[in-house]
């Protein structure tokens, strides 16, 4: 029998009845003849009122004891959604992930797994139970509960249908797809078909909310088929129309890349700017002003390094808008006083970028991308490309404009 893991998200889980939607769409795939392992997420907003109360109680909880209190959401919803399949007549397990057991680093708050056991899943699943595990967390080699951050049950799910040699794997969650952009921004936003592993991840990493990044980047190196569709429809919608519905991210030889130059607008309006001005150039200078960054664990995406004048440049990064503060004050601490410049942001900054392994083949992106631009009057601050994306960073007010206008230069809603 083939195997499929299935993924629901917190809105999927969010009250009793939507459980028992999820346990009715399980039973189905169940009765057609699949083995089936789910992995749910925590309700809706439980994992954030969790963390709200720890932090009424410390405004820096102990990782190691938040990891403990954020990882009991997931447990309360496998066992209703376990208590739910018995409900409809199906033989069903719950696990936490300790249990399996999915082991990870001890990296509290941001494990990473490094193995997962299959014995005492794939013996329930020949037994003819369905399994249902946590996702989000596991455990170290010390015993302890790991989670694997904000949307680790992405990741949690395709880990555990890679370990598995699962068939697919379905993230269900409240959209029905991938789409060219967010129709929330561009109502004329058009649902993929199909999206590239390389596509998704530029994507999710550019501020796409559909899929977690790492999850990306674990499907798309152990080349696990991912598809993503809504969990809001009849659960007992036929499965001949559901295994064909939603967004199946694919492999680059699967897909035309010759009748599309671009796949999609992505937009992250979690950005912050920072501007070191007047620093020496000179060899290094760029690790004494990033390496302070990286050691208070503040990412860094976009960079430029002026042009030297008189011996002097300046540098330009951007960090998440919530670590802009932290970064600031790091500058501030370890930089200023040792390589002299001065230091100034802005944290109303958005990036904009167009995707598509379509670029490969077609000249001209960039110019007409930077044209479209132009003419809405809307100035570029920073501009970074990799070999299928063009991203440039802008002042804020200015984002869903260029969204909307570049969605249209590129004639997304069409194709």
């Amino acid at each position: 029998m083939a195997l499929i893991v299935h993924k629901y998200g917190g809105t999927s889980m969010g009250s009793t009845e939507r459980i028992k939607n999820v346990a009715r769409r399980v039973a189905k795939w169940h009765d057609a003849g699949y083995q089936v392992i789910v992995v749910p997420s925590a309700m809706s907003g439980e994992t954030n009122r969790l963390i709200g109360m720890a932090k009424e109680i410390s405004p820096q909880p102990d990782p190691r004891e938040l990891d403990m209190l954020a990882s009991t959401g997931e447990q309360v919803s496998v066992a209703l959604l376990a208590m739910a399949l018995h409900s409809v007549g199906k033989e069903a397990v719950s696990y936490a992930g300790w249990q399996v057991a999915i082991k990870t680093d001890s990296a509290f708050t941001k494990a990473r797994i490094q193995s997962i056991d299959d014995t005492k899943v794939k013996a329930d699943l020949d037994a003819g139970r369905v399994v249902i595990i946590t996702g989000f967390q596991g455990v170290d080699d010390g015993g302890n509960i790991a989670t694997l951050g904000r949307g680790g049950s992405d990741t949690s799910a395709v880990a555990i249908a890679v370990a598995m040699k699962a068939q697919e794997c379905l993230i269900y969650t409240d959209v029905d797809g991938v789409y060219t952009t967010d129709p929330r921004v561009v109502s004329d936003a058009r649902r993929l078909n199909t999206v590239t592993f390389e596509e998704m991840l530029e994507m999710a990493s550019l501020g796409s909310k559909v899929l977690q990044i790492r999850s990306v980047e674990f499907a798309g190196n152990y080349r696990m088929p991912t598809r993503v569709l809504s969990s809001l429809t009849d659960p007992m919608i036929p499965l001949e129309v559901e295994v064909n519905s939603g967004t199946l991210i694919s492999f680059e030889e699967d897909t035309h890349m010759e009748q599309a130059a671009i796949t999609g607008i992505a937009f992250n309006r979690d950005e912050a700017k920072i501007t070191v001005l007047g620093v020496p150039d000179k060899p290094g200078i760029a690790y004494q002003i990033l390496g302070p960054v990286a050691d208070a664990n503040i990412e860094v995406d976009m960079i430029i390094q002026n042009q030297s004048v008189d011996g002097k440049t300046d540098f330009t990064f951007t960090v998440p808008r919530g670590d802009y503060a932290k970064a600031m004050d790091t500058l501030e601490l370890h930089v200023k006083s040792h390589i002299g410049g001065s230091i100034t942001g802005d944290a109303k900054v958005s990036k904009v970028s167009v995707v598509g392994v379509g670029m490969r083949s077609h000249v001209g992106i960039a110019s007409q991308m930077f044209r479209t631009l132009s003419e809405e009057g809307i100035n570029i601050l920073m501009i970074s490309t990799s070999e299928i994306k063009i991203s440039v960073l802008i002042d804020e007010k200015y984002m869903e404009l260029a969204v909307r206008a570049l969605h249209k230069a590129f004639g997304l809603e069409n194709a």
